[in-house]
């Protein structure tokens, strides 16, 4: 039973009412059955307990719901997996931070207690973004919510450990990584901000053994590592050096020997072609000391203070004292060639806000390299496919090239490593300490003592099992018979490495089989210019302050239709606003349709209407939701806004409502009842196919005027579609030709000026029969919608031109009489002084553009602006001169 809307869309009020009532009603929860080739099954990307809700939340959260609304509409056994990771360093630094404030230290705890400690926060902080992602209106299935350390996920990640470890796919080395000298832990290359900064290269010259006075320049931007330096390289190609490859140089401070060798590393053209090679201290030296067989020193503690290698006088000093120091000693030793400035990237940790070291340490490592195999053949065989497709070759180069992945983290915080070692220090792996004493036992005895290994997994490794884990691996249950393989994985591009690639290779290694058919890549979300958001450029827009101004549906709405393959999306908050207009603007529909007693009849059947106006919306919105569909299942996001924005605001609200007003002030009673039960059936299916991407507002108006009763929920109807049979050719092409018409003879009127108040004779000449039949069958709508007096067809081309304007429609030339309404000479001068206007700012624009300079150097988004305003005005002139032209009839 419909019900009075209020007058306004109050979004701040209902949103949280719908979403609880969702919620209670389970409607987010698969319905169970199926198989994954027919199911539909979402695995959100866990954010961090850590997390707040931003605008690539907002984007890829928006994107993932409307895949699962769609589907779980077409009737799908539909999961949207939720969950959040415990995300190791973030959220072991939050905690830490607590205590420091109390003067507390996490080792003044001791583990145990510290980790009792991270437990308490998680449970009171820890669904802060869950509840934010709500406000979004994502429709996951929050009952079954995992969390990648809860028991479930531990246990998987176990399982996983020890079997990898057993087939030699994990072993232990000592490696060069990126450590963190403030957190005192290995971390990724995710975790590691290159920064760009002015800094220095100092040029030092190195004594060449056996010839006096003879030296080999290197330039460097890390002095304090020389005492690590192991070998020169210079190209090989090179032919400056040809005389030196082979002789030793002797290293300042240590005199050490060390040779000149040659590798493809060193670039000729850079700084003098000479490099120092530091294979403990630096990636790109680390190679080349794999491939010269070349001595490994660290010169460096885990705190980046400097060790007994660099000599008596530099140990134990900090290593940018050190690096000071060594500048000083080597121009005082004359080796000190020059300084020059230097613009170079610096590795920082992105918790810790420190100059990450490159480290030898021992740590854990998986032999990705064999588990890469598979996951490559899967994407090149198409059994997984990336969208847009581009993405593929990222995908190729990084597993290509993939290295050993390095899994520990020397934290407290995270799944702690399963494995012992004895007292000297041989490993036994197993689930449990209680295991590891009894495999322990058979090969040393009762009297074994094991100490486990204290760090933890990498936060990648126990998300890497993410796809099946959380359907309840290693357990054969229900839910991963019928949602593993999953059907689309949403995600940014910044993560198909540390992410989606590691799930591609964990999940074919222990399911024998990809994680997901597709892989969907969004873009990035900047601002209204194409700049990345920071807090520090003051252009962060906060998802939650947009929806909590202009409701959640707006938001949505305004990132579904820039979500265009391939391009960032540039958000503004004007765009935002328009769109709340729009949802604005089908609320005022719907009170329009209400107030016009609009009403779906238990009997009405859209294949039985007799009036062309109502074959046409029927046509139009059985189109609609088609374009809707194609958009979704092909991913063209922005395609399915589109097709929802131009039906609804234009189709819908502009047109049909204004055309169907002449039937309702008419008296033809059939034709208003079936007019009211069209608008209903059309209103109903517009908020079904708008529903996807628009959920609260269109929940909110089928609850008022649809449903039956509060058990009656759209986001449980399902999707409609049509055979073409309720397709109208012949009414489509006529309401076209209709709308065509209308439009085009306002806007003769608009150009001149011409006031509502005065009706306009208006006379057709060179008519087909096709077009006298469309005037004949519309005259009242002519009348009331183009403000005319009267509509004639046919006569004498010269009489009834005379003080009229001419439009030309198709093939028929239509004349307004408008003698005795336009001031003829007030309007030449207008419009004269308009065009004036548009061509001095459409010569600028066009100066802009022949300027080779500005075009080599201005940005993309500010060419493509500019070349919006020459569109622009161009269209504007074109008007203009349509306009003057007509007027000279009048004259």
């Amino acid at each position: 039973m419909a019900k009075e809307l209020d007058k306004n869309w109050d979004y701040n009020s209902v949103e949280d009412k719908i979403y609880k009532k969702w919620q209670e009603k389970k409607a987010f929860a698969p319905k169970g059955g199926g198989t994954p080739a027919d199911n539909f099954t979402i695995m959100m990307p866990p954010p961090n307990v850590t997390g707040v809700l931003h605008m690539g939340h907002a984007l890829t959260f928006t994107l993932q719901d409307i895949l699962v609304r769609y589907n779980r509409m077409k009737g799908k056994n539909t999961l949207f997996q939720a969950g959040t990771d415990h995300a190791g360093i973030a959220t072991q630094m939050v905690v830490e931070r607590q205590l420091d404030a109390q003067g507390i230290s996490r080792h003044d705890l001791g583990r145990e207690k510290f980790l009792d400690k991270v437990w308490e926060w998680k449970e009171k902080s820890g669904s802060t973004i869950v509840e934010q992602q709500k406000k979004i209106g994502t429709s996951a299935d929050w009952d079954t919510a995992r969390f990648t350390m809860d028991d479930g996920l531990s246990n998987a990640v176990k399982k996983v450990f020890i079997k990898l470890y057993n087939d030699k796919l994990i072993y232990r080395d000592n490696r060069l990584v990126n450590w963190d000298p403030k957190l005192n832990t290995a971390i990724s290359d995710l975790e590691v901000e290159q920064v760009e900064v002015k800094g220095s290269m100092w040029y030092f010259k190195y004594p060449i053994v056996g010839e006096t006075d003879k030296f080999i320049t290197i330039g460097t931007t890390r002095p304090e590592t020389l005492f690590g330096d192991t070998a020169i390289a210079v190209h090989p190609d090179d032919t400056r050096y040809q005389d030196v490859v082979g002789k030793q140089v002797k290293l300042p401070f240590t005199n050490r020997l060390i040779p000149i060798i040659t590798d493809e590393y060193p670039d000729p053209e850079k700084g003098t072609g000479a490099v120092k090679i530091t294979p403990a201290h630096d990636f790109n030296d680390n190679e080349v000391g794999k491939r010269n067989n070349l001595e490994y020193i660290t010169v460096m503690n885990k705190d980046a203070s400097m060790n007994e290698n660099a000599t008596a006088e530099f140990n134990g000093m900090d290593r940018f004292d050190a690096r000071t120091l060594v500048v000083k000693r080597m121009e005082e030793m004359g080796l000190l060639v020059k300084i020059e400035e230097n613009l170079m990237t610096v590795p920082y940790g992105d918790r810790s806000k420190v100059i990450i070291e490159p480290l030898l340490t021992e740590q854990w490592f998986v032999n990705a390299e064999v588990l890469a195999k598979p996951a490559l053949e899967a994407v090149r065989s198409g059994k997984t496919k990336f969208i847009p497709e581009n993405w593929n070759k990222t995908y190729y180069n990084w597993l290509d090239n993939i290295q050993p992945w390095c899994i520990s983290r020397q934290l407290w915080w995270g799944h702690q490593i399963p494995a012992w070692y004895t007292e000297n220090g041989e490993i036994v792996v197993a689930e449990n300490e209680e295991q590891a004493y009894e495999i322990a036992k058979k090969d040393h005895g009762e009297n074994v003592k094991l100490t486990q290994d204290p760090d933890v997994l990498d936060t990648w490794f126990s998300s890497a099992l993410w796809p099946f884990a959380t359907l309840g691996y290693p357990d054969n249950t229900q839910r991963l018979r019928e949602h593993y393989p999953s059907t689309t994985l949403v995600t940014g591009f910044d993560i198909i490495f540390f992410w989606v690639a590691r799930m591609m290779m964990m999940g074919i290694y222990f399911m024998d089989e990809v994680p997901f058919e597709n892989v969907l890549v969004h873009a990035l979300v900047r601002d209204e210019h194409g700049k990345k958001m920071s807090k520090s450029k003051g252009n962060v827009i906060d998802p939650l302050e947009i929806i909590e101004k202009y409701g959640s549906d707006a938001l949505r709405f305004t990132m579904t239709s820039m979500a265009g393959q391939g391009r960032d999306v540039k958000l503004s908050e004007s765009r935002v606003e328009g769109y709340r207009n729009f949802t604005t603007k089908l609320w005022n529909a719907s009170r329009f349709c209400l107030m016009n007693e609009a009403k779906l009849d238990d009997d009405f059947n859209p294949k039985d209407v007799k009036l062309n106006l109502n074959k046409w919306i029927i046509s139009k919105v059985i189109n609609m939701g088609r374009d809707v569909a194609h958009g979704i299942d092909s991913f063209r996001f922005n395609d399915t806004a589109n097709a929802q924005y131009q039906f609804t605001r234009g189709t819908f609200c502009d047109w049909y409502l204004e055309l169907t007003k002449p039937v309702f002030y008419g008296d033809d009673q059939e034709l208003i009842k079936e007019t009211r039960s069209t608008i209903a059936w059309v209103l109903k299916h517009t908020l079904l196919y708008l529903h996807p991407v628009m959920p609260y507002v269109t929940e909110e108006l089928y609850a008022n005027i649809f449903a039956s009763d509060e058990n009656d929920m759209l986001i449980t109807k399902e999707w409609a579609e049509f055979n073409d049979d309720l397709i109208s050719e012949d009414a489509q092409k006529e309401v076209d030709w209709l709308i065509e018409t209308i439009t085009s003879l306002r806007s003769a009127r608009d150009e001149l000026n011409i006031a509502p108040k005065n009706l306009t004779p208006v006379v057709v000449i060179d008519a087909n029969e096709q077009t006298k039949s469309y005037i004949n069958n519309n005259k009242n709508v002519f009348e009331r919608l183009t403000r005319m007096e009267s509509i004639t067809i046919g006569g004498n081309k010269d009489e009834v031109s005379k003080g009229a304007i001419q439009v030309n429609i198709f093939e028929a030339t239509w004349f307004v009489k408008v003698a005795g309404i336009v001031d003829i000479s007030h309007e030449k001068n207008r419009l004269e002084k308009s065009l004036e206007k548009i061509m001095k700012e459409l010569g600028g624009i066009n100066g802009r553009l022949s300027n080779k300079k500005f075009v080599d150097n201005a940005p993309k988004d500010v060419i493509d602006g500019v070349k919006a305003q020459q569109s622009e005005l161009e269209l504007k002139k074109n008007k203009a001169n349509e306009s003057l032209e007509r007027l000279k009839s009048l004259m």
